[in-house]
């Protein structure tokens, strides 16, 4: 079981910064790879049916590792896999631009998928070191510089797409900085301290608080799942959006998440964490709402701006309080709390087609919205006597 103990040399800003680089990192990689899809689609001549096959390697990739991702960490401890999964991150990232045919670039995106999921689940558990360092709630500013880094990312891909570089040398540039990244963030990173005991993920049923906590974020992935594949038809089938604000709901929804991450820590280390998730699936019901009963585009923003700060901290506090399990190590805890929140989000954006056509768009929306209603009420449902995480 990993324990990262208190290092005499590396002071906390120093950590804080290497581990946000990390962040930082795997954010620009895959928001590389996305901004240059429909490049890929257009240069191996796929179908739109072929595309949504394609798409499927990625969380593919995350839902095969993600069993061994937290026993890995567990095992050889997280810096040995954050130096695996940015080595496959950032050296299949350019044979995602180089892929010959179909077949190899799927084979490459769940590769892609496998090495992105051993970086996030090593690298939010050095979040969790870090934060118990500190004694405060600080996880939700990392997960704002990966999506910093989104946005990042997706400028340089337009520049690139602007000045007609392929995709294949707009990988390799942003693959040898994800490396020159980790060759100075490595010797900032926590020591590991690793033990063999990683057969308690597989021996041991997960303590209430952990699967309630594994219920949260399955809850708020759905939510983010949902928002990032269907705000754009939301906006163009019942907004009504004329072309150029069809994105309006979607960036609405990916600038206020970004910001609010930024700022949850300060409020989260004020009124506590339980508090903050009552109030964020509230703010994802409310926004919701407005969108659904006023299907215009300005009050429809509005619902989807509510909606971005009702998600921001959802997943950041999930984690956070995983790290503090006491009966699982960091790595073990978060990668059962994010194998519990990959579902929602692989499982929420399918479901909303299938109510969608059943039913109405509308009604599946209205289904996402009663996901953030019931974070509130797992949230509320928990012992108020522990602020900091969310107790049975």
């Amino acid at each position: 079981m990993e324990q990262t103990l208190p290092s005499p040399i590396l002071s906390n800003s120093r950590i804080r910064i290497a581990v946000s680089a990390l962040f930082f990192l795997s954010g620009l990689c895959f928001s590389s790879w996305a901004s240059r899809i429909p490049d890929i689609k257009e240069r191996l001549q796929m179908s739109d049916g072929a595309l949504g096959l394609l798409l499927l390697g990625m969380p593919l990739g995350t839902l095969l590792s993600l069993p061994i991702s937290g026993y890995l960490v567990d095992r050889y401890g997280s810096k040995s896999i954050i130096i695996i999964g940015t080595l496959l991150y950032a050296c299949f990232l350019p044979l995602l631009g180089l892929a010959p045919n179909l077949y190899m670039l799927g084979i490459t995106v769940v590769i892609f998928g496998v090495g992105g999921n051993f970086l996030n689940i090593s690298m939010n558990t050095q979040a969790a070191g870090t934060e118990q360092r500190y004694g405060r709630t600080i996880m939700a500013s990392f997960h704002g510089l990966w999506s910093l880094a989104g946005f990042t990312g997706a400028g340089i891909g337009a520049l690139m797409i602007g000045l007609q570089v392929k995709p294949l040398y707009h990988f390799i540039i942003i693959g040898g900085l994800a490396l020159v990244i980790l060759f100075f963030a490595l010797k900032s990173l926590l020591p590991d301290n690793s033990r063999a005991k990683a057969q308690k993920f597989v021996l041991q049923k997960p303590e209430k608080a952990l699967l309630r906590i594994g219920l949260i974020a399955f809850c708020g992935m759905m939510c983010e799942g949902c928002m990032f594949d269907w705000s754009g038809v939301y906006f163009k089938n019942i907004v009504m959006a004329e072309n150029g604000m069809v994105a309006a709901g979607f960036t609405a929804f990916m600038s206020t998440m970004a910001l609010v991450r930024f700022l949850s820590d300060r409020i989260t280390n004020s009124i506590g964490t339980r508090k903050i998730l009552i109030y964020s699936g509230m703010l994802i019901f409310i926004g919701l709402l407005i969108a659904i009963l006023l299907p215009y585009l300005v009050p429809a923003m509005i619902g989807f701006f509510i909606v971005g700060a009702g998600v921001a901290a959802v997943i950041p506090l999930s984690f956070s309080s995983a790290g503090k399990s006491r009966q699982f190590s960091p790595g073990v805890a978060i990668a059962l709390v994010a194998t519990m929140g990959s579902f929602g989000f692989l499982l929420g954006p399918a479901l909303i087609g299938f109510i969608a056509e059943a039913l109405s768009l509308k009604v599946s929306f209205a289904l996402i919205a009663l996901m953030g209603l019931t974070i509130s009420m797992i949230a509320f449902s928990g012992k108020p006597s522990q602020e900091n995480t969310v107790t049975t």
